[in-house]
């Protein structure tokens, strides 16, 4: 009931904050507003702000039309020309593009070469996975060209030059008030925490110019607030409605957009914990987790059961390997074949006087997630296991502070539409986000080998043994793969979500 009511305060504040008043400035000036409401922006997903340079806050700079890549992913995630015309592989050190002659900055500022060469130095100086994945030894300007030299091969250069953390921004505009200035059809004019508020761009270059005159992003944390800004029609269209919730507007009221994406739930267990250093113990608790129930029940079906890190659909993806079984019976036995037995009848299993108890680490940002980890507690309890759940959106605390055994998120495993982002972020040693501290000699040597292999087909065999080395040694659980969903009213156009889960305000959106 508590929640009821704070859900209840909350949706009115939204109502009184930007509801009626915005539609009734809309029908005096004439101007077209959208009014977004997002569970994707926020503090615990690291993507506050627009300056990719810090974080994951260019996921915002692209998702919400403020900034544009070289290169972009089409709907089967291939790569394509955005802001480069062309590229030329020089060698396998050196790639050379041609930036598009007609585009400009959002202060009309054209892009050029040394546009780009400036603002992909203050990436590699500034921000904390760039400098890892690009490998950049040093970068050439000539007007509308500019060449990059790696370090290493970099088979796959392009790709994370498409990643947001590579939307080209005005460098020598520098960041005022939290604001860059991109590429893209719409631009900022206001940034905070919990809101964006974008305008059209006037000078934008592409051939389709923006359809909406303001727009206004709020991030709503709170899935039922979401759904009752949504429902009181305070809110154009949303994203991350909890899946229960979707059924309120599968009829003609609204309309809905749905594509499957990369990303999966997952679970890293902690091997600095030498209990989770038992491959037993890891293979019983991954074979207590019902992938089948959490994805039809609790997702209501918005999701598939993940045996890898990457989707079906994909060449490297789930479609290559045999899924770990629910099997209680069989994870009992594991335990008992490790020595973990209930000696004492209190239906937890025990071994040197000690209970077999694990803390639980996730955020609620992802309210799948505290779905999640209820369901694992509850089907550990059958097999003797104690899971203390810690659903806290100040979950890098305890990541900092090693206080946890298992630390389950959401995570885009293929943004970049290579396997190898996925690797170099969370598998190897000493990666940016490998919470499990998980350390493969075998993941080490293929890596390299990824790192220095040219060809799709190639890459994908490779990312294929890669996985496959993740499963056997049970070093994380993959629950689901996401399906995402827009809601929308019904006079909202081409607003479409993307496999990528990029590119979501775009200038072709408009409103009847």
């Amino acid at each position: 009931m508590k929640k009821f009511l704070a859900a209840i305060c909350a949706a009115g504040l939204l109502m009184t904050g930007c509801g009626g008043d915005s539609a009734e400035k809309s029908a005096s000036t004439g101007e077209k507003t959208f009014i977004y409401g997002t569970v994707a922006y926020g503090v615990a997903m690291e993507n506050v702000g627009i300056n990719p340079h810090e974080s994951y806050s260019g996921w915002s700079t692209l998702r919400y039309g403020i900034g544009e890549t070289l290169f972009k992913f089409n709907e089967q995630m291939e790569l394509e020309p955005w802001l480069a015309e062309s590229f030329e592989q020089v060698d396998d050190f050196t790639v050379k593009i041609k930036i598009n002659g007609a585009a400009t900055f959002s202060n009309g500022k054209k892009v050029d070469g040394a546009a780009v060469k400036k603002c992909l130095e203050a990436l590699i100086a500034n921000h904390d996975r760039a400098p890892r994945d690009l490998k950049i030894s040093s970068i050439e300007a000539d007007g509308q060209f500019v060449t990059i030299k790696s370090s290493e091969k970099m088979p796959a250069l392009l790709n994370y030059l498409s990643d947001p953390y590579g939307c080209i921004i005005d460098v020598d505009e520098g960041v005022k008030d939290n604001i860059v200035v991109g590429t893209g059809p719409y631009k900022a004019v206001k940034v905070t925490d919990t809101q964006i508020d974008l305008v059209k761009n006037e000078n934008y270059w592409g051939a389709v110019k923006p359809k909406i005159d303001k727009i206004t992003v709020k991030s709503i944390t709170d899935g039922d607030t979401l759904t009752m800004a949504m429902q009181n029609g305070e809110l154009d269209a949303v994203q991350g409605l909890p899946y229960s919730s979707l059924q309120l507007f599968q009829n003609d009221n609204y309309k809905i957009s749905q594509v499957n994406t990369s990303r999966v739930y997952q679970a890293a267990f902690n091997f600095k914990n030498p209990i989770l250093q038992d491959l037993n113990v890891r293979k019983a608790i991954s074979m207590a987790i019902d992938k089948e129930n959490f994805t039809k029940v609790l997702l209501n079906g918005n999701g598939t059961p993940a045996i890898s890190p990457f989707p079906a659909n994909l060449s490297f993806g789930d479609k290559n390997f045999q899924p770990i079984p629910y099997d209680l019976d069989a994870a009992k036995k594991l335990l008992t074949d490790s020595g973990w037995r209930d000696s004492d009848g209190d239906g937890y299993v025990d071994k040197d006087g000690k209970n077999l108890e694990l803390n639980y680490l996730t955020y609620t940002s992802r309210q799948e997630l505290p779905l999640l980890a209820e369901a694992a507690q509850a089907n550990l309890k059958k097999i003797g296991v104690k899971l203390n759940v810690n659903a806290t959106d100040n979950y890098k605390t305890f990541l900092k502070s090693g206080e946890y055994d298992i630390f389950s998120k959401a995570i885009v495993t293929a943004p970049t539409g290579d396997p190898e982002y996925y690797f170099t972020s969370h598998i190897v040693p000493g990666a940016v986000d490998n919470a499990g501290f998980y350390d493969s000699p075998q993941i080490v040597a293929l890596e390299n080998e990824l790192h220095n292999t040219f060809g799709a087909d190639k890459r994908s065999k490779l990312a294929v043994k890669m996985s496959q080395q993740i499963l056997d040694d049970c070093a994380l659980i993959y629950a689901a793969h996401l399906r995402m969903s827009f809601v929308m009213k019904p006079n909202v156009e081409r607003f479409t979500a993307h496999p990528s889960d990029y590119y979501e305000i775009r200038p072709e959106l408009d409103k009847k």
